[in-house]
C-alpha cells in the first residue's frame, strides 16, 4: 500500500522473537510439488528466440508443427496399410 509523503512509514510489526518453526500446521513447500508438476519451462537458444516476437508466437508455431506432424503420421500410416 502506498503512503503519501506526509504520512510516516508504517512501523514493522514483525518482532524478532516470533518463532515460526513452533507454529502448528505450517509446512514449508506444501504446494511446491504441485507447482513443479504443471510448470514446463523451455529455454530457447538465442538464434531461435530471435525468430519469435513473443511467447504467443512460439506457442502458435509449436501448435502448427504438432498439427502438421500428426497429419503426416496419419498419412504415412494410411499409405502403409493401403500399399
Amino acid at each position: 500500500m502506498a503512503t503519501s509523503p506526509n504520512q510516516p512509514a508504517p512501523e514493522e510489526d514483525l518482532q524478532p522473537e516470533y518463532n515460526f518453526r513452533s507454529m502448528r500446521g505450517v509446512v514449508r513447500g506444501k504446494y511446491a510439488a504441485r507447482y513443479r508438476e504443471r510448470l514446463r519451462m523451455v529455454r530457447l537458444e538465442e538464434d531461435v528466440s530471435a525468430a519469435f516476437a513473443d511467447e504467443a508466437a512460439v506457442n502458435a508455431a509449436l501448435r502448427e508443427y504438432i498439427t502438421w506432424r500428426q497429419e503426416r503420421q496419419t498419412a504415412t500410416a494410411a499409405q502403409s496399410t493401403a500399399g
